[in-house]
C-alpha cells in the first residue's frame, strides 16, 4: 500500500478482521480490473515502475494490470536467484512475452548473490529474512538504474494476514507490519491484489486471458525452493530438490491437489526422550506393533502454528520395517500424526514412510500434497499410494544422495503449508 494513498490498494479493516474467511461468491473480475487500471494510471502517472514476476499468478496479474495501465513505463523483471524450478526463468519468460500478453520480461542473473547471503543459515525465519534483505536490496538496484519510482508487486491477503498473525514473514509484506520502503529502499509499492484471496486473482487471471500455464499455476513461494530445502540451503542439495520436485509434479498433476511438490532435508536426527511414547501412539493409531515401527526425529526443524501463532517444532519420520505391508489408508495416517502431535506438542510435522533404502545417503525428499481454498487452512490430499511409491522409486532412482522418500500427513494447522 502506498502512504496516503488512494483505497483501491489498500485492505480493507473489515476484511483483515475476518481473518481469511472466503470473501462473497459475487466477486466480478471486470469491475475489479477497470478500477485498478484506473488507479494505477492515477498513482504511477508518467512515473516508471519495477514489477519482479516469478511466473506465479499473483505477480503475473499484477504486471499485466499495471502495463494496462501505464505501457512501456513498466519494467518487467524475472529474478533468478538459484531456487527456481529446472530451466523456469527461461520457460516463464518465454509465456509471459510471447501473445497475449507480450510482457517485455528480461531475466536478472542473482543467483550467486542470493546463495551467499544464506549461506550457513539453518534457521527457517532468518533464513526469511535474509532473503527477503536480499530480494529487495536487489530490486532497489534495478530500480535505481532503470529509474522506477515504484514497485509493483504480488501481495495477497493471505500473504499480510499470516505475516501480522505471526504466523511466518511472508518475504512481500512490508508497510503492513511497519517498513517504509521509500526509506530504506528508494521506491513506493503498490500492491493492486492485497485485498484478494488467491481464488479471486485466478479470476482476475482468467478474465485478463493469461495462459493457464500462469493462471492455473499452483502457489510457489517467493523464496522459491531456499524454504523447501529445509535447513542450511546448498547448491548440491537444490540440485536435488529441483529434480525431485520435477519428478512428484509429474506424477501428482493428474490428481490436482491444490498445492503438491517435494521438500528436502538433511540425514541429520536428534535423541528425543519421547522416541518410546511417539512409537506407541502410531502404533497404537495404525494397530500394529511398536516393534514393527521405525521413528526418527530430524535435527532441523519446521514451522507450525499453535493457538494461532508460529512455533517451530520437530520434525517426526515414521516407517514401517516391514515396506511390503500394504499402506494404511490415510484416515489412519491422519489419526496417527494427531494422536502423535497431541501427545508431543514439541512436534510440529508427522511424515509416514513410503520407499527408503538401507544405503547412508545425505538427503530425505518429503512429498507434500494439500487441498484448500484459501490457503489459510489446508488438508493433506488423498493421493493413490501406488502412486506415491512409483514417484518415491523414481526420486531414488534420479537422486542418488536420497535415501528414503516419505509423505507428509500433516494438515494446516498444526503445520504451515510450507516446511519454513
Amino acid at each position: 500500500m502506498l502512504p496516503n494513498s488512494r483505497n483501491i490498494f489498500i485492505i480493507a479493516t473489515n476484511t483483515i478482521e475476518q481473518c481469511g474467511e472466503k470473501m462473497p461468491e459475487d466477486f466480478d473480475p471486470k469491475t475489479f480490473v477497470e478500477r485498478q487500471v484506473e488507479e494505477i494510471k492515477l498513482v504511477v502517472g508518467n512515473s516508471r515502475a519495477l514489477v519482479a514476476i516469478s511466473g506465479g499468478v499473483d505477480s503475473s496479474t499484477c504486471a499485466v494490470l499495471t502495463h494496462m495501465a501505464i505501457g512501456d513505463n513498466l519494467i518487467c523483471v524475472f529474478l533468478d536467484d538459484g531456487f527456481m524450478r529446472l530451466s523456469e526463468p527461461e520457460r516463464v519468460t518465454e509465456i509471459l512475452s510471447k501473445p497475449p500478453l507480450n510482457l517485455p520480461v528480461k531475466i536478472e542473473q542473482v543467483q550467486e548473490r542470493f546463495l551467499n547471503a544464506l549461506a550457513g543459515i539453518r534457521d527457517a525465519e532468518e533464513k526469511r529474512r535474509v532473503f527477503r534483505a536480499t530480494f529487495y536490496e536487489v530490486l532497489s538496484e534495478i530500480a535505481k538504474r532503470e529509474g522506477c519510482e515504484y514497485l509493483v508487486q504480488g501481495t495477497i491477503l493471505a500473504d499480510i494476514i499470516e505475516t501480522r498473525g505471526g504466523i511466518k514473514t511472508q518475504h512481500n509484506v512490508l508497510e503492513q507490519i511497519g517498513i517504509n520502503p521509500r526509506e530504506l529502499y528508494g521506491f513506493k509499492v503498490i500492491e493492486p491484489l492485497a485485498s484478494l484471496l488467491k481464488w479471486q486473482v485466478r479470476e482476475v487471471a482468467r478474465y485478463l486471458k493469461i495462459p493457464p500455464e500462469i493462471s492455473e499455476r499452483q502457489p510457489f513461494p517467493g523464496p522459491g525452493l531456499s524454504v523447501r530445502a529445509v535447513g542450511e540451503v546448498r547448491p548440491d542439495k537444490l540440485m536435488t530438490l529441483k529434480k525431485a520436485t520435477a519428478i512428484v509434479e509429474e506424477y501428482l498433476a493428474s490428481y490436482k491437489p491444490s498445492q503438491y511438490f517435494a521438500v528436502i532435508m538433511d540425514n541429520r536426527f536428534r535423541s528425543n526422550p519421547n522416541i518410546k511414547k511417539i512409537r506407541d501412539a502410531a502404533a497404537t493409531s495404525l494397530g500394529i506393533e511398536p516393534e514393527s515401527i521405525s521413528v526418527k526425529i530430524f535435527s532441523d526443524k519446521a514451522t507450525g502454528i499453535k493457538n494461532n501463532r508460529r512455533v517451530y517444532g520437530n520434525i517426526v519420520a515414521i516407517s514401517s520395517l516391514y515396506e511390503e505391508t500394504p499402506a494404511p489408508p490415510l484416515s489412519k495416517l491422519l489419526e496417527m500424526q494427531k494422536n502423535i502431535i497431541t501427545l508431543n506438542p514439541t512436534i510440529t510435522r508427522v511424515l509416514y514412510s513410503v520407499r527408503g533404502l538401507s544405503a547412508k545417503k545425505s538427503y530425505s525428499i518429503a512429498i507434500r500434497a494439500i487441498r484448500t481454498e484459501d490457503f489459510l487452512t489446508a488438508s493433506v490430499a488423498e493421493i493413490p499410494w501406488d502412486c506415491l511409491i512409483k514417484c518415491a522409486e523414481r526420486i531414488l532412482t534420479d537422486c542418488p544422495d536420497v535415501s528414503r522418500v516419505y509423505y507428509d500427513v500433516t494438515p494446516k494447522p498444526p503445520a504451515t503449508i510450507e516446511m519454513e
